[in-house]
């Protein structure tokens, strides 16, 4: 786990924390985030962003007059974790609007307790549709899977130059299972073939036997809808068992911990995702060097920009809202257009989905290189 400032540490050993404005009114935002556990690093990189969004935020003089004190509760990346976190923050910490989760499958836990309280809820980064179908209260400012499957089709048989993939998913991610579904349909209807599917579940480090069944099919490339941790211990594999192919995924790939696991072996490797800090629009630059010296120098990634991003359009709807009254900041982030953030314009559709362009990552050198940008 990175290092921590003091405050940060607490949060970690305490579950909760905030933003304390010592001696001021304030306007409550709660965060559900994976601190620690399987996909802490989504949840760090993410919080961090969120932190850096409310710091200048409060530093400019906050939003209707008042300071917004964050409070944050780990879900440690557990299952049912995240209705407890949230269910703790509406009851006990009085929030007004909550921040989170990064990952599908704990948004899908969470959003119904949201949503029946009527607490506006807003994902950085939860691709799966089912997410916002929860109800009218629920929003995110990523792009959705449908999207990024549609991308990763015409990345693999326009830029790979790929007819026959292989794809190994798992069974046990909302994220991985979606992601899989808005692939394979657009890549075939386009002429690729499937030539086989493997599956494995969350927590498996031993992908040996599906990678020798995919060796034998005779494939190009292999598609891999998973997170950061498998993704790098599936290119592991694939080296040793003498695939030199590519492997390319999804946003679940993006964490330092890819290149960190994965070492040599996910060079070669693609994915796609919501931003690059190779970018040189003057807002991502601003935020790049915003964010390194707040966080010892790390870059920021694509979920640092997208927590930064969904505290942004959050505080915006309280502030064109003008109140902080549920309801009412609900109709202010449906009628979000336009909203200029460091992962591009964000306008809600009508099922409280942000339109984007994606981009995709290159693994070359041991870095995580900006190749291109990408729509359907």
């Amino acid at each position: 786990m990175p290092a921590f400032p003091r405050f940060h540490l607490l949060l970690l050993i305490l579950g909760s924390a905030s933003l304390w404005l010592q001696g001021q009114d304030a306007i409550r935002i709660g965060e559900f985030a994976s601190l620690t556990g399987k996909e802490a690093a989504f949840g760090q990189s993410s919080h961090k962003g969120t932190v850096l969004a409310i710091e200048t935020i409060n530093a400019a003089g906050g939003v209707l007059g008042q300071k917004i004190e964050l409070f944050t509760e780990d879900n440690q990346s557990k299952p049912g974790e995240s209705t407890t976190a949230v269910r703790k923050l509406i009851s006990r910490d009085k929030i007004v609007a909550l921040l989170g989760e990064v990952a599908s499958s704990r948004s899908l836990e969470a959003a119904p307790i949201a949503q029946g309280a009527h607490i506006p809820m807003v994902s950085p980064s939860s691709t799966n549709p089912k997410v916002t179908q929860i109800g009218s209260y629920i929003f995110r400012v990523c792009f959705i899977d449908p999207f990024q499957g549609a991308v990763l089709a015409k990345f693999a048989l326009n830029s790979l130059h790929v007819r026959r993939v292989g794809v190994l998913s798992s069974v046990s991610s909302a994220y991985s299972v979606g992601l899989r579904k808005y692939f394979v349909e657009p890549y075939v209807a386009a002429g690729g073939v499937i030539a086989i599917e493997q599956k494995y579940a969350e927590g498996d480090k031993d992908f040996k036997a599906q990678l020798t069944a995919i060796r034998a099919a005779g494939v190009e490339a292999i598609f891999v809808p998973g997170y950061y941790t498998e993704a790098a211990l599936i290119a592991k594999q694939a080296r040793e068992l003498g695939l030199a192919i590519p492997l390319f995924g999804g946003d679940g790939w993006e964490a330092p911990q890819l290149l960190e696991i994965g070492g040599t072996a996910v060079e070669g490797c693609f994915y796609s995702t919501h931003y690059s800090p190779e970018n040189p629009a003057p807002m991502v630059q601003e935020f790049v060097k915003a964010f390194q010296p707040r966080w010892g120098g790390e870059m920021p990634d694509a979920m640092a920009a997208l927590g930064y991003d969904s505290a942004l359009v959050l505080v915006d709807a309280i502030k064109r809202a003008g109140s902080t009254d549920g309801a009412r900041i609900r109709d202010a982030l449906a009628a979000t257009r336009n909203f200029a953030g460091v992962t591009g314009a964000t306008s809600m559709d009508a099922d409280r989905n942000a339109s984007k362009a994606a981009v995709i990552i290159a693994i070359k050198d041991g870095r995580f290189r900006f190749l291109q940008t990408a729509a359907p």
